[in-house]
């Protein structure tokens, strides 16, 4: 199958979409979380209180980081061409489902992406789990085979490959995951010319 043959795009956000602003061993330091661990994984072994207390902290500080977002390069371009082909759009984010809103907005691509069709970690269990792309091939009534997942780290090509999607990696110069990566570009602006 040929990248611009595919119909049914899911995007990662941060770092994909977006220039990568989030500085993850200053969050895990705030909020006492050990440099190996997973942010959401180690928050969601909290005690409720704990937790809640937490996540707040992260919604505020990701709040900020998204209201500054800068697209990456390429990224508007491809995305207003996959829309202009008639292609399905969805975002499948571990950040917040009101984040990623605000983040679209800020670079100019809010109007490509339906509400119910931008997952954030509320809306599904976070990446590599599947579960957020197996969602939306649902609701979109469509094989998770005829779907893309685009991103640009391990857990969005792990997720991918978890549901049975295809699966493209951008925004790294080199592919440290070629076994997981089925296209891999330096950025979505040669992403964009693999289309075709």
């Amino acid at each position: 199958m040929s990248l611009g043959s595919i119909r049914h795009w899911v995007f990662d956000m941060d770092g994909t979409l977006t220039v990568a602003v989030h500085d993850f061993a200053a969050i895990r330091e705030a909020l006492g979380i050990p440099p190996e661990h997973d942010i959401l994984t180690h928050l969601a072994a909290l005690p409720a209180e704990e937790a809640a207390a937490k996540h707040a902290w992260l919604l505020e500080h990701e709040r900020d980081l998204a209201i500054a977002s800068k697209p990456a390069e390429g990224a508007v371009e491809l995305v207003r061409e996959l829309a202009g082909r008639g292609c399905q759009l969805a975002i499948l984010t571990r950040n917040a489902r009101e984040l990623a809103h605000v983040t679209l907005e800020a670079i100019g691509l809010a109007d490509c992406f339906a509400v119910e069709h931008i997952l954030g970690r509320d809306e599904a269990a976070p990446k590599p789990n599947p579960d957020g792309l197996l969602k939306i091939a649902q609701a979109w009534d469509v094989s998770p085979a005829s779907l893309v997942m685009v991103g640009d780290y391990r857990f969005d090509l792990d997720c991918g490959r978890a549901a049975g999607a295809r699966t493209v990696l951008v925004n790294l110069p080199d592919n440290p995951w070629p076994e997981l990566a089925d296209w891999h570009a330096a950025d979505c602006r040669a992403l964009r010319s693999l289309l075709g």
